[in-house]
């Protein structure tokens, strides 16, 4: 009797995410294909025949489901019409465009977590000065105003004094479609929390990490973080609410503020994230094959950590463009580390690649991912 295929799970983006689901891929035994932008896009280069074509595309997006058990994505630029009609027209899309929009648009974020009771910062949408005024009145200056849709890595934010400092965006601005106007928060860290959801409602979460951020990219990420139980709790718990209001399949990153007062959700990300890196070597199940395993609607694996301390630094592009001598000497001097590299050309300040490191001694890890990040980005040469 013949047997039953393995399913064949189809990734939308080319980026790093989709080429660090490979691995888990070939472990557990499916095929994974890629729709990249460029031949030479980061998931391109490791994936036998990448698909090339744009995911704004309908006829290109319809095209790449073809053969493929479920169409998933490494990032959220994907128009939900398109997934909409696919949808329609019997592809299978996890996370679906009701989920993936929470995603794309921060203001329908808002608002429905608002629904859900999630503690978040106070928010209005503004789309004239008076109401920027009236709002930064009731909350207190300065305050922040990000565009709805778009922005990454601190683009589309910006921290306002007053109401003209945001003049090009307010003149753009509608009712229809305004501007997320939220408080300053007073936080002591920032955090991330890393919740899976299968089809079937199952979910796992995983350790609260802390997050580094600098000029608004993450730089470095520790887990677990260095929080109170109760405010730990409170944001798994806030984490795993969202992943079932929102009817999320697959991994989601819940990034929010720690305060004295408790935990205030700040964005999701509505797949694998930055944030969870750690997990490939920290935890029992990574992200990468947990949102394999959940859009694929399997048993969800084990998300407890593999060591105390785990921290991962990100390698940003710096001062040198070849970083294989680095990459020698960082596996010399600290064999127990990890380096994964993204295929990337190096450019000033762009995400190339990540170290983790583990151990028991919290500085001690610490120091030696911050080492070797800094001596490939040509920080340090010693």
């Amino acid at each position: 009797m013949a047997g039953v295929a393995f399913p064949v799970v189809g990734v939308v983006g080319g980026g790093q995410l989709a080429r660090m689901m490979v691995p888990p891929a070939i472990g557990l035994g499916i095929t994974l294909k890629v729709l990249a932008r460029d031949a030479h896009d980061s998931a391109a280069l490791v994936v036998p025949d990448p698909t090339v074509g744009a995911e704004d595309n309908l006829d290109a997006l319809r095209e790449f489901a073809r053969g493929c058990d479920v169409l998933t994505f490494d990032h959220e630029h994907v128009p939900t019409e398109h997934l909409r009609t696919l949808e329609a027209e019997g592809v299978v899309v996890r996370p679906g465009p009701d989920a993936l929009e929470h995603a794309q648009d921060k203001l329908v974020m808002r608002r429905r977590l608002t629904d859900l009771g999630v503690p978040c910062p106070r928010w209005a949408a503004v789309s004239t000065r008076a109401e920027l005024a009236g709002f930064g009145a009731e909350v207190g200056w300065p305050v922040v105003v990000k565009t709805p849709r778009g922005g990454y890595d601190g683009k589309g934010v910006r921290l306002v004094e007053q109401p003209g400092d945001t003049e090009d965006w307010l003149a753009a601005a509608t009712p229809e479609c305004p501007l997320l106007a939220e408080e300053r928060v007073a936080f002591t860290r920032e955090l991330a929390v890393l919740v899976a959801r299968s089809p079937h409602g199952q979910a796992a979460v995983w350790p609260v990490v802390e997050t580094l951020q600098v000029d608004g990219v993450c730089r470095e990420v520790t887990a677990p973080a260095p929080i109170r139980a109760d405010h730990a709790l409170a944001a798994q718990q806030a984490a795993l609410r969202i992943a079932e209001g929102l009817g999320v399949t697959g991994v989601m990153a819940v990034e929010m503020f720690d305060t004295d007062a408790g935990v205030l959700v700040n964005e999701l990300a509505m797949r694998p994230h930055n944030s969870g890196h750690w997990t490939i070597e920290g935890s029992r199940t990574s992200q990468f094959e947990q949102h394999l395993r959940a859009v694929l609607d399997l048993p969800l694996g084990d998300t407890r950590s593999t060591a105390p301390q785990v921290v991962m630094a990100n390698v940003l592009g710096g001062g040198v463009s070849e970083m294989y001598s680095g990459y020698l000497h960082c596996l010399a001097h600290d064999p127990g580390i990890r380096i994964h590299m993204y295929g990337k050309q190096v450019r000033p300040g762009r995400k190339v690649g990540h170290v983790t490191a583990l151990g028991s001694d919290a500085e001690d890890v610490r120091e030696r991912a911050r080492h070797a990040a800094a001596f490939l980005r040509g920080d340090i040469d010693g």
